[in-house]
C-alpha cells in the first residue's frame, strides 16, 4: 500500500501537468469550434454545427485532404525504405568480423552524416532548400541544370511539382533518425541469428527480408505511425517553402497551414478549431488504423 502511494505521489504532478497543458486545450477546441468566436472578446456565440458544414463544402478543405494522402503515402513510405537500407548497411551488410556482425567501411562516419539533418531546426532546413529550390540559376538545383543546357524548374512555384519537393526535404530530414532508431532495433537483434543463416549460405537479401525485417518489425510499426503524424502536421516546411503558405494555388496546402491562416490572418478561431478537431480525429484514425494493420504475431529471441 505504501509503494502505491509513492508511485502515485510521483505521477500526480506529471498527470495534473498533462491535464492541464494538454487535455484542457483539447476541449477548448472542441466548444469553440461549435462557436463563431473570433478571438477578440469573452462572448462565445454558439452556432452549433455550422463550421463543419462550412469546412465539410469548402473545396481549400479537401484539397488539404488530398495533400495529406499523398504525403501519408510517399513521405513514411519513402523514409522507412530509406531509413531500412542504411540502417542494414551500416550494422549488417559489412559481414561478420571477429565473431560479430558489422556494417559497411566508414560506417561511423556514415551514421554522423544520416543523423546531421535531425539537428537543424525545421525553420533553419527550410530556409536552406529555399536556396537549393530557388527558380532561376543562382538556386543549387537549377544552377546545375543551366550549367547542363537545361533550362530552371520551378520546384515550388510548378503544381506538379511543389509537393513532392517539400516531401523530399521532408524525406530528407527525417530519414536520420529512423536510421538511428532502426539501428538501435537491429543491435537488440542477437548476433548468433545472423551468424548461423550466413553459415547455411543466406545472402544479404536474404538476411534482410529472412530476419532483419521479421524481427524489426515492431519497430517499423512505430517509426511509421510517427511519420504519419509527422505528415499530418507538415506545417513548418509548407510555411517556409511554400508560395502563400500552401501555393501555388493551394497544391501544397495541408490542415496546419489552414488553421493558422484562419485563426491568425482572419480572426476565425471558431473555424480554425472546426479544422482541429477534424486534424485532430484524422491522426488518431490513422494511428488506430495503422497498428490494426500492421499487426502481426510477436517474433520472440
Amino acid at each position: 500500500m505504501r509503494r502505491h502511494g509513492f508511485v502515485a505521489g510521483f505521477l500526480l504532478l506529471p498527470v495534473v501537468l498533462y491535464g492541464v497543458f494538454v487535455i484542457s486545450p483539447y476541449v477548448q477546441a472542441f466548444q469553440i469550434a461549435l462557436t463563431d468566436w473570433r478571438g477578440v472578446s469573452a462572448k462565445l456565440n454558439f452556432v452549433g454545427l455550422d463550421n463543419f458544414r462550412r469546412m465539410f463544402g469548402n473545396e481549400t478543405f479537401w484539397q488539404a485532404i488530398r495533400n495529406h494522402a499523398v504525403l501519408l503515402v510517399a513521405m513514411p513510405l519513402v523514409t522507412v525504405l530509406l531509413a531500412l537500407l542504411f540502417a542494414y548497411l551500416l550494422n549488417v551488410a559489412g559481414g561478420s568480423r571477429g565473431g560479430t556482425m558489422t556494417g559497411v567501411k566508414g560506417s561511423g562516419f556514415y551514421r554522423v552524416v544520416f543523423f546531421l539533418p535531425q539537428v537543424l531546426a525545421v525553420a533553419v532546413v527550410g530556409v536552406l532548400f529555399k536556396a537549393v529550390y530557388r527558380p532561376d540559376a543562382s538556386g543549387v538545383i537549377n544552377g546545375a541544370l543551366v550549367k547542363l543546357g537545361m533550362e530552371p524548374v520551378g520546384w515550388l512555384t510548378d503544381q506538379r511539382l511543389a509537393l513532392w519537393s517539400i516531401i523530399a526535404v521532408m524525406v530528407w530530414q527525417a530519414v536520420g533518425f529512423y536510421v538511428v532508431l532502426f539501428s538501435a532495433g537491429m543491435a537488440a537483434i542477437p548476433k548468433d541469428v545472423f551468424e548461423a543463416a550466413s553459415l547455411d549460405g543466406a545472402g544479404r537479401a536474404r538476411l534482410f527480408f529472412s530476419i532483419t525485417l521479421p524481427l524489426l518489425w515492431d519497430t517499423v510499426q512505430v517509426g511509421w505511425i510517427y511519420l504519419g503524424i509527422a505528415a499530418f502536421d507538415a506545417f513548418a516546411l509548407v510555411n517556409v517553402l511554400s508560395i502563400e503558405q500552401g501555393g501555388p494555388d493551394g497544391a501544397t496546402t495541408v490542415l496546419a497551414t489552414e488553421i493558422y491562416k484562419n485563426a491568425f490572418g482572419y480572426s476565425r478561431f471558431g473555424y480554425a478549431s472546426a479544422l482541429g478537431v477534424a486534424l485532430f480525429f484524422l491522426t488518431l484514425t490513422f494511428a488506430a488504423l495503422t497498428m490494426r494493420v500492421t499487426r502481426r504475431e510477436r517474433i520472440v529471441y
